[in-house]
Formats: structure tokens, C-alpha cells, sequence
């Protein structure tokens, strides 16, 4: 199968022939119509994340047609339309008998733990557990925007911060994780803020439901700005970004016994950020992760896309082929884009 490969972090990626894989006995073999190109990747690429060896092949967020079934998997069979979340669970460790499989003790995730979806074929493991049949009406690209951004933030709005009509939302960062929850927030009566500093991305979020918009470059004083347009501060504010100061201004900006959403990645010189404990206590704030959401959970978002009160689709910039992946991936830290990239040539 082709593939785009790199052989060292930083390094070049190149379009490769490799061997295409085989399903372990309770795993599936998906050939590979559309998968998003997210930040992420980007951290993968960079080094950042631990689990990476390599050669390494990425990509997590993706949807196609099953081609192989190992010998015990019982749900799902070849030609089935498929996703599956970025965060894979065994099925068998405590957390996933809990329900909760994105912070599975044996999580999988391709693009990271084992070869992703930049390649005409992946491998999913435990594929009862982890794969998400497609209805007819939601394509591949579509289905493609899902499998992290959109589904992590699903999770965060909808059952972590647990989002109400009329509350205010504040989400820092208008990529794809801050344009996904202004959606779905929109979606549940929410009056939403976007932030940013890119004018095109805070243009989107308008048109994706943001009821303002700030552009954080012109306010010195953001915080205080957001805190008087919310009259107190905000009820929920997510930092879809992760940084340093995303992360301050969004438990700042938060009222008494407001949420904070983490959902931007950290690392780097951000991976511990300081934050304003004083407040937390004082105004007995609370704070929340989301890592992904578990495939089971999937029905309820697939209903409201299909209903039309979401609209995935409307977050995607433009599609590319697998080659073009491999010189914006490396540039995804210059944020020149705004909304999603989907890979649907190879």
C-alpha cells in the first residue's frame, strides 16, 4: 500500500510503498477513504509524543470500508462503513468496564501507538469495541472531521461541562477543536464566544455559530473584556488551543462555580502551565479533560448530524490528496489555514 512515512521526528515525509497490514484475531483492516489532517499529527511529528516509533506512519481521525475481520470479531463484517474514535479501548481493563474506553489502561491509537490512517489501509484492534458503523446519509469525508476534534468536543460540551441553553461559552482557539465545540455548543442554546487571533478563523466561527467574536490581539485586557460582555463571566470556557495563556485566560475569565475545558493539547515549555489556583478555590471553579469519547457513545452525535442540528462539513476548508499532506503537516504550527483539512486522494 502507499503511505506517508517519516523516518525521524522532524524529519522529511515522503510517499513510501510498505507492506499492507494483516487484522490480529479481534482486530480490522480498513481500507481508507477520507481522514482529517490535525494538529495533532503535527505533535506527533514534532516528537512530542512517546508512544511514536520509528518509521512511522500518521493519522487518527478517519472513515472507509472494512476490508478484513480477524477470526473472533463478531459486530463488524467486510464492507461495512465505518469510523472508529482516535482513542481505541481493550474492552477488558477496568476503566472500559466502567464505559469509559477513552482513558482505557491499554488504549490504542493509530497514527501514535501503531501506523495511522495516512495510507490506503489501517489496522483497529478490538474492533467490537472500538469500530462505529456509518449511516447512509453522513459521507467519508464528512465522517472523517470526527474521530478526535469533533468527538472530543462533543464529549467536553455535552457530558463533561454538561453545556445548558442560555449559559455563555467562551472557547479559546478557533481550529478545529474550538470550532467544533462553538458548533455544538450553538447546537444546545449555548451564547457562545470565539477567540482567536487569526481574523479568517473568527470569520468561521461566526458562520458556525459563535454569537462574538474576539480577536485577542487587539485586547490587552481580555479577561476583563470577556468578564463584562458575559455580565460576571463565563459559565463554561473551553482552551481548544493549549498553551500557556489560553489556559489562564480561560479559568480567568470563568464566574463563580464556573468550568474550565481542557482539550488543547500542551507540551513543550506549555506542558505545566500556571494557573489561577486562588480563583479556583475561592471561586470554586471546576476543571475538566477530554480525551476523545468512547465509540458506544457515538449514536447520539450521528443522530444530531443527521437531524442537521450539526454540520460537521461546514468546518472543512478544502480536501487534498495524501502528497499534499506531506508538506502542510510539518507547517501546521504556522496556523496559515483556517477549518479542517480531509485527505480523500491517495
Amino acid at each position: 500500500m502507499k503511505a506517508a512515512i517519516y523516518h525521524e521526528f522532524q524529519g522529511p515525509i515522503t510517499i513510501e510503498v510498505v507492506d499492507d497490514p494483516a487484522p490480529s484475531d479481534d482486530g480490522v483492516i480498513i481500507e481508507v477513504k477520507a481522514t482529517g489532517l490535525c494538529r495533532s499529527d503535527w505533535h506527533g511529528w514534532m516528537g512530542h509524543d512517546p508512544d511514536i516509533k520509528l518509521p512511522h506512519v500518521p493519522g487518527h481521525e478517519l472513515a472507509g470500508i472494512v476490508t478484513a475481520v480477524g477470526k473472533n470479531v463478531e459486530r463488524v463484517k467486510v464492507g461495512d462503513r465505518v469510523t472508529t474514535p482516535f482513542v481505541c479501548g481493550c474492552g477488558l481493563c477496568p476503566q472500559c468496564v466502567s464505559g469509559n474506553h477513552q482513558v482505557c489502561d491499554h488504549q490504542s491509537q493509530p497514527g501514535f501507538t501503531h501506523w495511522g490512517s495516512f495510507a490506503e489501509f489501517v489496522a483497529i484492534d478490538y474492533a467490537d469495541t472500538n469500530i462505529v458503523p456509518l449511516p447512509d446519509d453522513i459521507d467519508f469525508v464528512t465522517a472523517a472531521t470526527l474521530g478526535c476534534r469533533f468527538i472530543t468536543s462533543f464529549r467536553a460540551i455535552v457530558d463533561q461541562a454538561k453545556v445548558r441553553g442560555g449559559e455563555f461559552v467562551v472557547i479559546h482557539g478557533c481550529g478545529g477543536i474550538g470550532l467544533s465545540a462553538i458548533m455544538i455548543a450553538n447546537a444546545l442554546g449555548a451564547k457562545v464566544i470565539g477567540v482567536d487571533i487569526n481574523k479568517h478563523s473568527l470569520e468561521m466561527a461566526k458562520t458556525l455559530g459563535a454569537d462574538y467574536i474576539i480577536n485577542a490581539k487587539n485586547h490587552s485586557g481580555l479577561v476583563e473584556h470577556i468578564r463584562e460582555l458575559t455580565g460576571g463571566g463565563a459559565h463554561v470556557s473551553m482552551d481548544a488551543l493549549g498553551s500557556q495563556e489560553t489556559c489562564f485566560n480561560s479559568i480567568a475569565n470563568l464566574r463563580k462555580r464556573g468550568r474550565h475545558l481542557q482539550v488543547g493539547l500542551v507540551t513543550g515549555d506549555h506542558l505545566h502551565p500556571k494557573i489561577p489556583m486562588d480563583k479556583v478555590i475561592a471561586d470554586e471553579l471546576e476543571i475538566y479533560g477530554s480525551h476523545g469519547m468512547q465509540a458506544f457513545k457515538y449514536p447520539e452525535m450521528l443522530n444530531m448530524i443527521s437531524s442537521g442540528k450539526l454540520a460537521p462539513q461546514k468546518m472543512i476548508s478544502k480536501t487534498i490528496s495524501l502528497e499534499e499532506a506531506t508538506f502542510i503537516l510539518p507547517k501546521m504550527n504556522e496556523f496559515k489555514h483556517s477549518g479542517v483539512l480531509v485527505i480523500d486522494r491517495f
